[in-house]
Order: structure tokens, then sequence, then C-alpha cells
């Protein structure tokens, strides 16, 4: 049983950057392709980024395209995802997930972690 565990989130103002870390443990995710997904409030949570298991295959949502950065270190066992010039409507838990296949949908991802917090001011 692989568990996930998300840090690096905060209160930053807008044009600010953060970088967000998930760290497993239990098991080694150098196999599973993993992905960065956020849930605002009063929103379903949606897709940000995701990242092949060799690290060579990344997608984004488009809203962060250019803006985000997504990146593994097997070696560490970790998953990052770099905020760069943040916005407002960044603002969400952000969840890191691990899947057996490379995708963008939710429903195919099966482990989580709990989340970390983002919030961008105006």
């Amino acid at each position: 049983q692989v568990q996930l565990v998300e840090s690096g989130g905060g209160l930053v103002q807008t044009g600010d950057s953060l970088r967000l870390s998930c760290a497993a443990s239990g098991r080694t995710i150098s196999r599973d392709n993993m992905g960065w997904f956020r849930q605002a409030p009063g929103k379903e949570r949606e897709f940000v980024a995701a990242i092949g298991a060799s690290g060579a295959s990344r997608v984004y949502t488009e809203s962060v395209k250019g803006r985000f950065s997504i990146s593994r270190d097997n070696f560490k066992n970790t998953l990052y995802l770099q905020m760069n010039s943040l916005r407002p409507q960044d603002t969400a838990v952000y969840y890191c997930a691990l899947s057996p296949q490379f995708s963008t949908y939710l429903q195919n991802y099966n482990d989580w972690g709990q989340g970390t917090q983002v919030t961008v001011s105006s």
C-alpha cells in the first residue's frame, strides 16, 4: 500500500510561485503514472497535470500551460508541481495521485494524497 503526502502549499499573492511536493512511501512509484488534481470550494475536483512513469510524457490542462510544470524524482520517490505566475483562480486544494495508465481522467487514479491548500490573493 502506497501513502502519498503533499506539501508546499500556502498563501501567496498574484504572480507569485509555489512548488508542491508529493512524497510517496510504502513502495516505489517509479513505474506509476502520476498526476496533480485540484478542487476549489464548491467545485468538482479537476485535472491539472500528469506525468508518465519515466517523466518523458507530460500533459497539462489548458489553463495552466506555460505556468505550471510537473516533474518527478524517482530516486526520491517524489512528484513535484512548480507553479509560476499564480492567479486567484488557482486557489484550491491540490492533490497528487497515482494511476496505472497515463491519463487526465480522475477515475483512472487509484491512490490519493490528503491534499495541500493553495490560496492566491489578488
